[in-house]
């Protein structure tokens, strides 16, 4: 019996085979849970492409986190689908070029704004609109909401106003936790060290994370395996952790901890 055997999740943020939240929706799937995947824009053809390696598992919601009416219309898709959900992963992240090494003085208030309603804000939009079905999840323990996080505790080089974006992600974390814990949904983050995915490629001297993090971490880390990442993700997910909420919960082979 799969851990997640009768839970309904909506993973978003698949976009290639190798990104983190593919790996989570492949774990979902082994341990059998019924999943859905959400594209968004120009890129919701290669999230439909992507989705083909997982098998038949419905069409892809369309859900632009930026347009109200798209998060509505994927609350109504998710409610004919599965009239209910019993987890969500928030994999969303985007900035503009101007807010990724070049500092904190070179990208205006308009392009902050942008990765702050994308990486930041969307996870309360998405809270808001599913909490419905959130709500009614039969999940021993209630439903499970995920935000994959790198840890915003520490500034970074490089990464600058998308660093400011996942601390706001840990901080709006806990009060959502607060707020819809009544409803039986708990809320975590999941801060995974760094896995070479398209969207890392994007970020300004990633390699200085490769070749720094596997020496630093207790435990080593290989920046071409998510599956560490999968399986905690898996685990939050499933009723194992159904006492956990508000909590950031690392993945880094204990980077984060290391002087």
């Amino acid at each position: 019996m799969g851990l997640l055997n009768n839970h309904r999740i909506l993973v978003t943020g698949v976009l290639t085979d190798d990104s983190l939240a593919f790996g989570i929706a492949k774990r979902a799937l082994e341990e059998g849970a019924t999943i859905a995947l959400s594209g968004a824009g120009r890129g919701t053809s290669l999230t439909k492409r992507t989705a083909r390696k997982l098998g038949d598992i419905g069409d892809v919601i369309e859900l632009d986190v930026t347009d109200p009416t798209q998060i509505d219309a994927a609350a109504e898709e998710l409610t004919s689908r599965f009239g209910r959900l019993d987890g969500l992963v928030h994999a969303i992240g985007f900035a503009p070029q101007s807010c990724l090494g070049s500092g904190m003085f070179t990208a205006p208030f308009e392009d902050v704004a942008i990765a702050m309603n994308i990486s930041t804000y969307s996870l309360a939009a998405l809270v808001g609109a599913f909490r419905p079905l959130l709500a009614k999840s039969e999940a021993l323990g209630g439903a499970s909401v995920i935000a994959l996080d790198f840890d915003g505790s520490r500034a970074y080089p490089q990464y600058d106003w998308m660093g400011v974006m996942k601390a706001g992600l840990e901080s709006l974390g806990r009060y959502l936790a607060r707020e819809v814990g009544p409803d039986k949904i708990r809320v975590n983050m999941l801060a995974a060290g760094p896995v070479r995915t398209v969207a890392a490629k994007s970020i300004p001297g990633f390699s200085q994370f490769e070749d720094t993090w596997s020496e630093k971490a207790p435990l080593g880390w290989d920046v071409y395996d998510s599956s560490a990442v999968a399986d905690t993700a898996v685990a939050l997910l499933s009723p194992l952790l159904r006492g956990t909420t508000a909590s950031i919960v690392y993945v880094d082979g204990g980077f984060h901890s290391m002087g």
